[in-house]
């Protein structure tokens, strides 16, 4: 368990030297702009492109992985939007954020940094095929529920408009796909570029750790929401495990990329969801105390999960 603390110390450790920073400093939010940027478009960009570009084109065409993983994430997602409907007599709109909160977990900041550390280069593949495909049906089903909702005023040409651009300019999505078309071509890269291109992606898991936690400090936990007692425990126990069913009982995937798509699958509720909220105006406060509950409560679940998984105690 010494080496599973040591592991997660420098992730956890940043979150929480963000924290404190923002705390002390109390920087306007606007502060927190062009970090954000440099994450989004540069940093985390280069790295899953650097992941995807050296990787056989092969093990990037596991359809039955990728749909194993979406199958279980979507499961959960099916759950706590019929809890919210029918347990709390939740709105429609309502009940579509608090299934984001149980299902869309914080993969693109906490995932690459964090797998690769844990269980070496193999783990690339995986982690870049489920950021890659996650949020991108993550993009379209927000919209598309809420649209549902009534929440979204545009036409239905137009949102599938805007939702296609959104997805197809994701910086994500765009590198992922630029590191497609390098490993299926074999393209050489330059020596200059891939240098660039290392460089940028160091900076991608420090950077985005401190933003998560100076964007946790500058929402503050101001009251508990009560869904938060069957969101918590969705998000790091039930997906996790429901993951790690579906993958095993399918079969035939290398035990690495069982125990990456586990602990993806086990990260706390992304800060996307309270960008979701937000955007139509619908759960903010409480999807703003979620992510912060789930932030906090993930320093234990992801340990375990993690011992779990490299003591064997989770046979793959």
């Amino acid at each position: 368990m010494a080496a599973i603390f040591g592991l997660l110390m420098p992730f956890f450790g940043l979150i929480l030297i963000g924290y404190a920073a923002a705390r002390i400093t109390r920087q306007p939010a606007e502060a927190l702009g062009w970090l954000n940027t440099f994450i989004i478009y540069a940093a985390l960009p280069a790295l899953f492109f650097k992941l995807v570009a050296r990787t056989p084109i092969e093990e990037l065409t596991r359809v039955d992985f990728i749909a194993a993983d979406l199958v279980a994430t979507y499961l959960v997602f099916a759950v706590i939007f019929a809890a919210g409907r029918c347990m709390r007599k939740n709105s429609f709109a309502d009940s579509t954020i608090q299934a984001f909160a149980g299902a869309y977990g914080n993969i693109g900041y906490m995932g690459p940094g964090l797998a690769l550390l844990a269980f070496g280069e193999k783990a690339a593949v995986p982690v870049a095929l489920i950021v890659c495909f996650e949020n991108a049906l993550h993009f379209i089903v927000a919209p598309a529920m809420m649209a549902l909702a009534g929440g979204d005023k545009r036409s239905p040409g137009q949102l599938a408009s805007d939702v296609a651009r959104k997805v197809a300019l994701h910086p994500f999505i765009l590198s992922c796909a630029a590191g497609f078309l390098a490993a299926a071509l074999a393209l050489p890269i330059p020596a200059a570029v891939q240098g660039l291109v290392d460089y940028l992606a160091q900076a991608a898991a420090p950077c985005a750790l401190f933003a998560m936690g100076v964007t946790l400090a500058l929402r503050p936990l101001k009251r508990v929401p009560g869904e938060v007692f069957y969101i918590v425990p969705a998000k790091l126990i039930v997906h996790p495990l429901l993951v790690y069913g579906l993958l095993t009982w399918v079969g035939g995937f290398d035990p690495v990329w069982v125990s990456s798509a586990v602990l993806l699958a086990a990260l706390p509720t992304a800060t996307n969801v309270f960008v979701i909220g937000q955007q139509y105006g619908v759960w903010q406060e409480r999807a703003s105390a979620t992510i912060l509950l789930t932030t906090v409560a993930s320093v234990a679940t992801v340990s375990v999960f993690l011992y779990l998984l490299k003591s064997g105690l989770l046979p793959l």
